[in-house]
């Protein structure tokens, strides 16, 4: 499927997975590369759940970053086919595309591969897309870029 516009701002990113519902959360101890990403149960405190999306360039069909709403130093990088956050520059942030596929959309990384909520708990992997359930997310929009 081609890849979909998203508006610039902030969201929560809701997985797909069986049980509670479950938000991209950005985990609180660093390893290797950063933060582990994770999805867990919607807890604002003291986990971080709202990341704000937008283009890596400001040119039609960019690609977009994905960085912390609160502490925008912060953003999704990828290492070893699983999802970090971490504070680096801008151009070593992860680039992703949205496509829509039944129920929600599907989430790319730059080298095509799928973001993967096996359940909750567990650190989001890169995957070989495929139609399956738990590469499949609801993106709910909280506010336009920046505002309370």
């Amino acid at each position: 499927m081609p890849p979909i516009p998203i508006k610039p701002g902030i969201y929560k990113i809701h997985a797909h997975i069986i049980g509670p519902s479950a938000l991209v959360t950005a985990t609180e101890h660093a390893v290797d590369h950063g933060a582990p990403v994770i999805t867990d149960r919607l807890n604002p405190l003291p986990i971080e759940q709202e990341w704000l999306i937008e283009p890596a360039e400001p040119v039609p069909g960019a690609p977009y970053v994905v960085r912390l709403a609160q502490h925008v130093d912060a953003g999704l990088v990828t290492a070893d086919d699983r999802l970090y956050v971490n504070a680096v520059s801008r151009e070593q942030l992860a680039r992703f595309t949205f496509e829509t596929v039944i129920g929600g959309v599907k989430i790319l990384s730059d080298k095509g591969l799928a973001l993967r909520a096996n359940h909750r708990g567990a650190q989001i992997t890169l995957v070989e897309p495929k139609p399956e359930f738990q590469e499949t997310w609801t993106l709910e929009f909280v506010s336009p870029a920046f505002e309370e």
